[in-house]
């Protein structure tokens, strides 16, 4: 009976869960005054974005409900990024739509590179696409511009709205076929500010919330507790140290070079340059941790966790933002998972979210019983080689996690 009842609790927790991450992705909403008004609008012309669009850009993003970049991230993407130190032509920041002197609309673009087998692509990803709501009947400009890029192998789009999404089905990308990017794992880590945020997101009288702060707490808890719902140490896991993103070095060499001769897989750069780029961001290194696992002096996998520097909806998350193990082995992933486990747990956070990764790594994490809840965020792809696009509809070719993209930059 009491199995039954914490099963009841799960779901009603679990829909719950998906509401606040689904409202919390969610795009705003056309305003519908402005989209049927009969009132003409200035015409808007496309053009390629520049750093002296940077504050206009900033404040275009806050009134489309967007957290904008800092400048510091604007110099790291578009000026210090190793990939386009690869490149022999001068690839766009980015696109914007002006009207009357100030951007209408934006779309940022990131370069990237990646690896299948022996070949070396090139990749874009779209980044914090906004358009005010009486210019989004011409956005698809935008994704033109981002489409028609010579010179790319690999177009991207990890951080999707559903606006965005179909932009990208217009333009024939596809979303990733990797299963793991369409449900999300997460374990409760402290049950009363998770089940206090839960709440609160329910709207409910304040004598209500309390109460049902309480039950909700002690129901997921309880729920935890007798399910195991957490990762537990094995006699046989080696050791795990952390390291700072700056100390990210030779030996992580090593371990990519010995990754992509397993087998092909379409892998973003996981070089030590493309890795430290990646991760050491402006005004928030102490929200990277970067675990590394050793046996005998070899370093046999990482991980990578980031703690949200703000609390979403009263909650706050760590991600499982990469990993890496030494031909997926099961031993090295569960010491890395047991390790981001108690790291994001000792560091306050109140869930830890894993998105992505193989069918195959993510069967290790289901040893510990987390919770799955749909992704309101789905991806997309597009190979510039119809051959390569084709082979790429097959979820075993895919390498795909957080680190993909722009989700985690």
């Amino acid at each position: 009976m009491l199995v039954d009842q914490m099963s009841s609790i799960e779901k009603k927790i679990i829909n719950r869960i998906a509401m606040i991450w689904a409202g919390r992705q969610k795009p705003d909403a056309p305003e519908p005054d402005r989209m049927h008004s009969s009132v003409r609008v200035a015409p808007a012309k496309l053009r390629e974005a520049q750093f002296s669009d940077f504050q206009a850009v900033t404040e275009l993003k806050r009134r489309n409900g967007l957290v904008p970049d800092s400048f510091d991230d604007w110099e790291r993407l578009w000026r210090r990024n190793p990939a386009l130190q690869q490149m022999d032509l001068v690839r766009p920041i980015g696109w914007v739509l002006e009207a009357e002197g100030r951007p209408v609309g934006y779309v940022g673009n990131i370069s990237l590179l990646y690896r299948y087998g022996e070949r070396t692509l090139t990749a874009v990803a779209g980044r914090g696409f906004a358009v005010e709501p009486a210019y989004r009947g011409v956005s698809l400009s935008l994704g033109a511009a981002f489409y028609r890029q010579r010179s790319v192998d690999l177009y991207l789009t990890t951080t999707a709205s559903e606006v965005v999404g179909k932009i990208a089905r217009a333009f024939k990308s596809d979303p990733f076929p990797q299963s793991g990017h369409t449900t999300r794992l997460l374990w409760v880590l402290q049950p009363h500010p998770f089940a206090q945020a839960v709440v609160k997101d329910l709207g409910l009288w304040p004598k209500l919330s309390r109460i049902g702060g309480m039950l909700a707490s002690v129901g997921v808890g309880t729920d935890t507790i007798l399910r195991r719902r957490w990762p537990r140490r094995c006699p046989t896991c080696p050791a795990v140290k952390e390291i700072s993103v700056s100390d990210i070095g030779d030996d992580f060499q090593t371990l990519w070079m010995e990754k992509l001769n397993e087998r092909p897989r379409l892998l973003a750069d996981r070089s030590p340059a493309a890795l430290r780029w990646h991760f050491d961001l402006p005004g928030d290194a102490a929200n990277v941790h970067v675990l590394c696992c050793y046996k005998n002096g070899e370093l046999l996998g990482y991980a990578v966790t980031r703690n949200d520097q703000t609390q979403t909806r009263g909650m706050r998350r760590c991600i499982i933002a990469d990993m890496l193990a030494k031909q997926d082995d099961p031993t090295i992933l569960r010491a890395l998972w047991v390790a981001a486990y108690e790291q994001a747990k000792n560091t306050g956070s109140h869930v830890l979210e894993v998105l992505g990764f193989p069918e195959g790594i993510r069967q290790v994490c289901a040893e510990w019983k987390p919770y799955y809840l749909t992704s309101a965020c789905p991806f997309y792809y597009k190979a510039a080689d119809p051959i390569l696009h084709k082979i790429f509809l097959d979820d075993a070719a895919w390498y795909a996690t957080p680190f993909d993209g722009d989700r985690t930059l």
